[in-house]
Order: C-alpha cells, then structure tokens, then sequence
C-alpha cells in the first residue's frame, strides 16, 4: 500500500473515531458539557501520558512555546465543551459539519495570526462555507436550535484556532504527544472545579459510554496523527469530511435522526467547497 492510499485510510479511520465519540457523547445522557469533557480528556491525558513516559525527552518542552501551548489547550477546551454542547442538542450530523468549519476559520486566524498569504479562492470558499453553515444554523428559524448551532460553529471557530497554534508549535519544533498531554491535562484542570463543586451523579452505563467517547477521542487522535506522517494534508484532508457521513449513518440508525432539507443543502455546499480547496491545493 502506498503512503498516499495509507493516509486515506488513516483519515477515514479517524473520521469515523470522531463521529464515534459524538454519538457515546450523545448517548452519555443529560448530563454538562463540562463533565462530558472531563471524562473524554481524562482518556487522551493517559494515552498521552503512556507515550511521554516511554520517549526519551519525558516532559521536557521549550518554555518559549509556553504561550502558545496555553492558547492552544484554551481554544481547545472552548472547541470541545461548544462541540459537546451542540451535540447534546442538534442532529449528530449537524454538529458534525459545523465543528468541520475550523479548516475555513484556520484560513483566517493563518491570515491575522500567522500572516499567511490568503489567496482569492480560499477568501471566496471561506465565504461560500459560512454561507453553507448558515444553511445548518437557520438563524431566527427556531430558538431551540439557532442557539445550540450557533455555539457549534463557535466549537469550529475554537478548533480552527487551536489547530492555527498546533502548526505554530509544530513549526517551532515542539513534540505532538507534548502538545496533546499539556491539552488534555489543561483540559481537565479547567473542569475539575465545576466537577467537584457541581458534579452530576451518573449510572454505570452512563460512565461507560463517556469513557468509550474517551477512548474513541484517542483513536481518532492517533489515526489523523499517522494520517498526517505518510501524507501531507493537501492530499488526504478531504477525507476527513467523511465524519459527516459516518455521523449521518449513526444518527440515523442509533438517534432515529434524518437532517433536514436546509441542512443537507448546508453539508453539499461545505462539502462541496472542500473539494474544490482540495483540488486547488494540488494544482497549486
């Protein structure tokens, strides 16, 4: 198998571990976002955690990267709890797609951030994406759900900074699991207080199901890792939008959810403007 075919299957693997972990996130129950994201944290902060302790450098890191490793577990924490938010309360496939906006926001905090040239065609399918996402969101259609829409677009906004500060770090040299642990460990030290003060009792199957969200998390974590080590992202990205898919197909069989109209219509014009980034990628 070539490393190209290798890396769409990494890709997809990791698409279907994502859209895994929001369908246990899902059926974890009523419980707070903050809870939820505890316990999925926990999870990636022992693999993490297993893969220091067995390198060489342990936990060393360069502190000048100190700033960047906080701002990017802060946009982290923000992505997952809105993420989880959106999850506990639109269809699954919705959620999904708006949490798939942070390569477009990633185009623009790369402008402002890293000061990186934004071509016309990436400034017009940033705008045809928001123009799809509006499409998901149906501002002013119904309370119930503009909100919680709203905040998972904020949940891609979140992701797209944070994988904006993940390539700064990676540029300046720090190690991926270093970044992974020291934003699972922030992570969870930023829902610890609201854990021990307002904690919701759960039943055992309720446990279960945000541990395999954890474990699922991890799997997907380390599959777009691999994904990433034998392509590079203009290659394989567009396989990550299978997650939508996946999503659907969860949603549909486990939720007895159908996405409607405005929504499908949303995910083809996404989609769609991410194969055209995709093509343009490798042309150019």
């Amino acid at each position: 198998m070539s490393k190209k075919s290798k890396g769409i299957l990494f890709i997809t693997l990791s698409a279907f571990c994502f859209a895994l972990m929001n369908l246990f996130v899902r059926l974890s129950g009523d419980l707070p976002s903050m809870q939820k994201s505890f316990f999925r944290n926990a999870v990636a902060l022992a693999f993490a955690l297993v893969v220091l302790l067995r390198s060489e450098e342990k936990f060393q890191f360069n502190r000048k990267n100190l700033p960047l490793l906080i701002a990017r577990s802060a946009f982290g924490t923000i992505g997952i709890l809105c993420n989880y938010y959106a999850v506990d309360h639109l269809v699954l496939s919705d959620a999904s797609m708006l949490n798939k906006l942070s390569p477009f926001f990633a185009i623009i905090i790369s402008y402002l951030y890293l000061k990186e040239k934004v071509t016309p065609f990436q400034a017009t399918a940033v705008v045809t994406a928001f123009i799809g996402a509006l499409c998901i969101i149906k501002p002013g259609f119904s309370s119930l759900t503009t909100g919680p829409a709203l905040l998972g677009a904020l949940g891609g906004l979140g992701a797209g900074a944070a994988y904006t500060m993940v390539r700064k770090l990676s540029l300046n040299g720090e190690r991926g699991p270093f970044i992974v642990f020291f934003f699972s460990a922030f992570s969870c030290l930023v829902c610890l207080p609201y854990l021990l003060f307002s904690y919701h009792a759960m039943t055992l199957m309720q446990l279960i199901f945000l541990l395999l969200a954890g474990l699922s998390a991890a799997g997907g974590q380390f599959a777009i890792t691999a994904a990433y080590a034998n392509a590079p992202a203009r290659e394989i990205s567009v396989f990550d939008y299978s997650q939508i898919v996946f999503a659907a197909l969860l949603g549909f069989f486990f939720l007895n959810q159908i996405p409607d109209l405005l929504s499908v219509i949303g995910y083809i014009i996404i989609c769609g403007t991410s194969v055209a980034m995709f093509f343009y990628n490798q042309k150019h």
